[in-house]
């Protein structure tokens, strides 16, 4: 609690802390008071655009680490470890405006279908010390942003269906890439930058933004069933909003269907996938 005034003093006088034990009173906490707030907060971000904002932030809580790593907070792509979102990170520099979250002013426009800008590069670089000097917000495959190693999920190129699989940490298994996850981290945590390949939060997913660049969500051609259903109901949203798709997930492959790369193309040929008739990625 020490801890907390401290920190947060500017808004922070006393605070309690009630530790519930029981599991019903638990889950009924969870269901009926913090899972509603977190919708609330979901529900103002999911009307925010990048376009609407006039600046970004950085974050550098993993640097201890990462040094190399500083994740870029817009309102369309949350930080990769999923837990700060564009207000959260506003919030944060508010509070501690010499803190880990630092704005970044939209300026320097580069190139629009990547998200390239001039000042996000110039604050990636001073954040790494020079580890890091260019990044782009859409793309995975030009100058991705980094991954420290806490992200909830990668996603990575399938190069035989021509588009990408995401996983997320809790899945075990193998993936139609021929990587596990843990595999998928060791190439891609740590702070390097490698194309192709990009650790990101789970709201990200159905994110209009996600790999925007490279075609966005179509490209998106596996997933393991509960991360799947877990963001059905928004991905699904997107892909109709998007492009006139209904019900995108039932064309997205799981481990009950396959993790084999050409059973895989097989399937989504059977299906009649989009990502068949997008430009080849390499």
């Amino acid at each position: 609690m020490s801890w907390l005034k401290n920190e947060f003093e500017a808004v922070v006088d006393k605070c309690q802390v009630t530790i519930i034990t029981e599991a019903a009173e638990a889950g009924k906490f969870r269901d009926e008071i913090a899972m509603p707030r977190y919708a609330q907060r979901d529900d103002r971000l999911a009307s925010m655009t990048d376009e609407a904002v006039d600046r970004y932030y950085t974050c550098i809580l993993c640097q201890s680490f990462a040094p190399a790593h500083c994740c870029v907070v817009t309102p369309e792509r949350l930080g990769l470890c999923g837990a700060v979102s564009w207000l959260d990170a506003k919030a944060t520099n508010e509070l501690d405006p010499n803190g880990p979250c630092q704005p970044i002013l939209k300026k320097g426009l580069i190139d629009e279908r990547t998200g390239r800008y001039e000042e996000v590069n110039r604050m990636i670089a001073e954040a790494t010390h020079g580890a890091v000097e260019n990044v782009t917000l859409y793309s995975i495959l030009e100058d991705p942003m980094t991954s420290c190693g806490c992200f909830e999920c990668i996603c990575g190129i399938e190069a035989v269906s021509n588009g990408v699989i995401v996983v997320n940490r809790e899945y075990k298994g193998m993936t139609p890439a021929g990587m596990t996850f843990g595999e998928l981290a060791s190439c891609t945590g740590g702070g390097v930058q490698t194309p192709g390949f990009m650790g990101h939060g789970r709201h990200f997913i159905a994110s209009k933004k996600f790999l925007a660049a490279e075609g966005g969500i179509e490209r998106i051609v596996w997933m393991p069933k509960e991360l799947k259903d877990d963001v059905a109901e928004r991905l699904n949203k997107t892909a109709k909003e998007l492009y006139g798709i209904e019900n995108f997930t039932d064309l997205v492959a799981d481990e009950t269907v396959t993790c084999d790369a050409e059973e895989l193309y097989s399937w989504l040929t059977e299906k009649g996938h989009p990502v068949l008739n997008l430009e080849p990625l390499m």
